[in-house]
């Protein structure tokens, strides 16, 4: 039987002769499929870049959802989920520099630098905190480093299938094959987020535990006889990492879910259903502090 733990970002429904198309992370693959999200969304100018994003507000809500996509993932893949909870809260998703409209940047792609550009983003649209993240894959581990360093800003955290530290090796332990793949088939913005995998879990490790904020970490475990293992040689098996991983967020609720790696699209409601349980505690707990 598969670990699901292990499994988190490596198990796809996917022919083994593309494995290399879908280095590291088994990232979202663009497409060219203009849904409602992609329709709504603006470019605004913030510190001369071009940055698209889409906001629905909600008049009445307490908090706003954040969302952040994976490796190569755009808003767009967020459709379905932000119609679900939009009646519950306003949400803003974007694309990071170098994906889809928003203009690449020159600046580093670590999660710190992430991390600020996404909060430079919010202030930008007026949308202040409490903050429900979530984090897609690789985002996933952007909106931990975000939670950890930014803790008063965070009311809860929703990982979709999210990367956690230490998954993945350093970007020079990777096998050949695969950091020559990196080189010729990602995008310099996107190879340069490959290689702040790393550093951006140790970074998070580095700070503060967030296991009293409330974490929903939604895995997937396909049952389908087709879901095959994909791994690229870029993540860690050994049994102490493999340990280590199991340990963190021992507080965090877990949903299984049979599922590809892109649950967004796959299993929208999967996802809806998770922000929604977050979004119904921080209004509990506003009501409660409120009396």
């Amino acid at each position: 039987m598969s670990d699901p733990v292990c499994n988190d970002l490596t198990r796809q429904r996917t022919p083994r002769l593309v494995l290399p198309l879908l280095l590291a992370t088994a990232g979202l693959l663009a497409s060219a499929t203009a849904w409602a999200a992609a329709d709504q969304a603006r470019i605004d100018l913030i510190e001369g870049r071009k940055v698209e994003s889409v906001t629905i507000r909600h008049p009445a809500s307490k908090v706003v959802v954040v969302f952040e996509s994976g490796l190569r993932g755009t808003l767009d893949k967020w459709d379905k989920v932000l119609d679900a909870v939009s009646p519950d809260a306003t949400v803003f998703a974007y694309n990071r520099p170098g994906y889809a409209n928003s203009e690449a940047s020159d600046a580093p792609r670590d999660g710190e630098t992430i991390v600020r550009q996404l909060r430079q983003v919010l202030k930008h649209k007026g949308l202040a905190p409490p903050y429900v993240l979530v984090g897609h894959s690789l985002g996933g581990l952007y909106v931990q480093l975000f939670a950890r360093r930014y803790p008063d800003e965070v009311a809860g955290i929703v990982l979709v299938d999210g990367l956690l530290p230490r998954m993945v090796k350093k970007p020079e332990e990777f096998p050949f094959t695969t950091r020559l793949a990196k080189r010729v088939l990602l995008s310099n913005a996107v190879g340069r987020e490959v290689d702040g995998i790393y550093d951006t879990g140790e970074k998070i490790l580095a700070l503060p535990g967030i296991d009293d904020k409330p974490m929903i970490r939604l895995i997937n475990v396909p049952k389908s006889a087709t879901a095959i293992p994909v791994d690229f040689g870029a993540f860690h098996r050994d049994a102490d990492t493999v340990a280590f991983v199991r340990g963190l967020y021992p507080n965090a609720k877990k949903v299984i879910v049979d599922s590809d790696h892109q649950m967004q699209t796959a299993h929208p409601e999967a996802v809806s259903k998770a922000i929604r349980e977050l979004i119904a505690r921080q209004a509990g707990q506003a009501a409660s502090a409120a009396r």
